[in-house]
């Protein structure tokens, strides 16, 4: 026989042997007659929406697109508070988001860096250059001309990691 026989019969096989496995677990697990024809809609429908070009975008995982963030001064004091720390750089302030930044109102993820105050324990003040937070957070942002305006009310602060110790 040729290959391509074996090859069909294989993959034949192969579907009929998932089907009655299919078959008889919905049959252990629901202790009921299955519906053979509607178990095999669900399969067939799953896998058109599979490949469904309008849903293409949801299955393709893309990366972020970067944002340039509009009012970064409002943004780094609101982190500060948030975070409960002494200051955010504004030159760390970095904006993502997965959704359309030309839509009106969109969802962003902001990574910053953020500084504690100086430590006097020593009797002596030490001051220090080296960022000692990571803070990562959400918000809401709209498309303006001079880039993207963080709406400062939806921030909110998912993680404050200590990068110094």
């Amino acid at each position: 026989m040729p290959k391509i026989i074996k090859f069909l019969l294989v993959i034949l096989l192969f579907i009929g042997f998932f089907e009655a496995g299919l078959i008889s677990s919905y049959t252990i697990v629901t202790s009921n007659v299955p519906d053979v024809k509607g178990l095999i809609d669900i399969q067939i429908e799953t896998i058109t929406n599979l490949f469904n070009p309008d849903n293409i975008n949801d299955i393709i995982v893309k990366d972020p697109d970067v944002v340039n963030v509009a009012n970064k001064m409002e943004v780094a004091e609101k982190l500060k508070i948030l975070a409960k720390i002494d200051g955010v750089s504004i030159k760390s302030i970095n904006a993502t988001t997965y959704g359309n930044s030309k839509s009106d109102s969109f969802e962003l993820t902001i990574n910053a860096l953020g500084y504690s105050g100086p430590n006097g324990t020593t009797g002596q003040i030490i001051l220090k250059q080296d960022p000692q937070y990571r803070i990562t957070a959400t918000a809401n942002g709209k498309y303006t001309s001079s880039g993207a305006e963080i709406d400062i009310n939806s921030i909110k602060v998912t993680s404050v990691l200590n990068i110094y110790e």
